[in-house]
């Protein structure tokens, strides 16, 4: 009986996102608008690039086919190079969500749970503008409506500006690029920003509570500009620094602001370098890349004065991607490997950490499949290891952690269809081997690591 209620939960779940969502997003369209060719010339499935997408990011988004409104100095330079029709697009999303075992509910009574299969629609929605700004200078800007906060806000946002030098040998482009998290500007599928398969499950499933400082954990609340240069097609090197730019934040007066001890997230002392280097190789219908990046933070812990103290997080990773894209059949493999040492010297004056220097060490690897752009799937596996500490990975109920340890793994599988370029349909299974340091009773209330194992399908819409 119960296996027959879960093949019927599956398919009502699944029949309400094709009534509701027949029509999905697996690429920009804004791009596929300003340059006249279809999605697949920059992705494989989105958001994977392929290496004329990548060249295409990199080069600033400047390929047009659209009508320009131009303005040209007597030197023959342009000083406008605007697109008539502004390169805009529109995504939507809606899921279904269910984890194995439900949630206890927040009314905190035992034995009392959450609603378990939790429908969105949408579970997001974004207003994209993206394309060519001005000569040389593009943007990716995302705004999206978030149904957990009920709010409009901006998303992963980029502005490039890149030139190419042809006297070089074999070609050089450099450029500059402003972002909002760490990784969003790279071009490779394999770090954290756009890291396939793409795990986008809606927060009614819980994750596991430890992930370094580039891992996302900055995203949205920091700015940042770099450097970058690409020589030959191959070589890549990247050199910037970040810096807190926190939103939503109220300033009830002068002496009360975002980045003093009223900031809840903890403010970034100066700016945090970050580093990018990467090479690529290129033949038939094959790419393979191999590279390293890494970020540098101190940041005060919240509630206290900037600068007093600081913890130092010191990101090193390696990542590597290989692809094939041939007319029917698309491969691809992607794998990070990253190692976080924190030197928690504000924190453990503060009592907040059993230890003053801990390290977390987070390795993906995955893989996918697709015929004809149209049926596919991914497989992955995900782990995070780490020091443990009794203070900061301490028992709680549902979120706590087991033998202060922050170590997590499983495997992530995904199934996909496409029916059109821009329509996604996907159905993904994530089940936990451990969870937050523990197979069973993790969080010493009972709960298992399998209890978390989610059932996530999405239904995604690009126009």
């Amino acid at each position: 009986m119960g296996i027959h209620r879960r093949i019927l939960e599956l398919a009502v779940a699944t029949v309400v996102l094709f009534l509701g969502l027949y029509g999905q997003a697996n690429a920009v369209p804004s791009y596929a608008r300003q340059t006249g060719m279809a999605c697949q010339s920059c992705h494989t499935v989105f958001p994977e690039l392929t290496p004329f997408g990548r060249s295409f990011k990199l080069n600033a988004y400047q390929i047009d086919n659209l009508p320009q409104v131009q303005g040209i100095t007597q030197s023959k330079d342009y000083e406008l190079l605007l697109n008539q029709v502004p390169p805009l697009s529109f995504m939507f999303q809606t899921s279904y969500t269910k984890t194995k075992s439900a949630l206890p509910d927040s009314n905190g009574v035992p034995g009392d749970n959450a609603q378990n299969g939790q429908l969105l629609f949408p579970q997001q929605a974004s207003l994209f503008y993206a394309g060519r700004i001005a000569p040389n200078l593009g943007a990716f800007v995302q705004i999206t409506y978030d149904s957990a906060s009920g709010a409009f806000g901006l998303d992963n946002t980029e502005f490039r500006y890149a030139k190419q030098v042809p006297s070089v040998a074999d070609g050089l482009t450099y450029g500059f690029t402003m972002n909002n998290n760490p990784t969003v500007q790279d071009v490779w599928n394999s770090t954290p920003a756009w890291q396939t398969p793409f795990d986008q499950r809606s927060n009614a499933a819980l994750v596991p509570g430890a992930a370094t400082q580039i891992d996302g954990t900055l995203g949205g609340a920091v700015a940042g500009l770099t450097a970058y240069a690409w020589w030959r097609n191959s070589i890549y090197a990247e050199l910037g620094f970040y810096r807190s730019a926190p939103q939503g934040f109220a300033n009830p007066n002068e002496n009360a602001g975002p980045l003093d001890s009223t900031n809840g997230n903890g403010t970034i002392v100066g700016w945090a370098p970050y580093w990018r280097v990467a090479y690529e190789h290129q033949w038939d219908r094959n790419s393979w890349s191999l590279g390293a990046y890494g970020l540098t933070t101190k940041i005060t812990p919240p509630g206290q004065a900037v600068g007093s103290a600081s913890d130092r997080f010191n990101d090193v990773a390696l990542d590597s991607q290989y692809q094939f894209i041939g007319d029917e059949h698309i491969m691809s493999v992607q794998g990070t490997y990253i190692k976080e040492r924190q030197s928690l010297d504000a924190t453990f004056a503060l009592g907040d950490s059993e230890n003053q220097s801990n390290d977390l060490k987070t390795l993906r690897v995955g893989g996918s499949y697709y015929f004809r752009r149209t049926y596919g799937g991914g497989l992955g596996y995900f782990s995070t290891t780490g020091s443990a500490d009794a203070i900061r990975y301490a028992p709680t109920a549902t979120v706590g952690f087991a033998n202060n340890s922050p170590n997590s793994n499983g495997w992530i599988a995904e199934l996909n269809y496409l029916p059109w370029q821009n329509v996604k349909l996907a159905l993904q299974y994530i089940a936990y081997q451990k969870f937050n340091g523990a197979k069973s009773d993790y969080d010493g209330s009972g709960r298992n690591a399998s209890d978390n194992d989610t059932l996530y399908i999405l239904g995604w819409l690009n126009f």
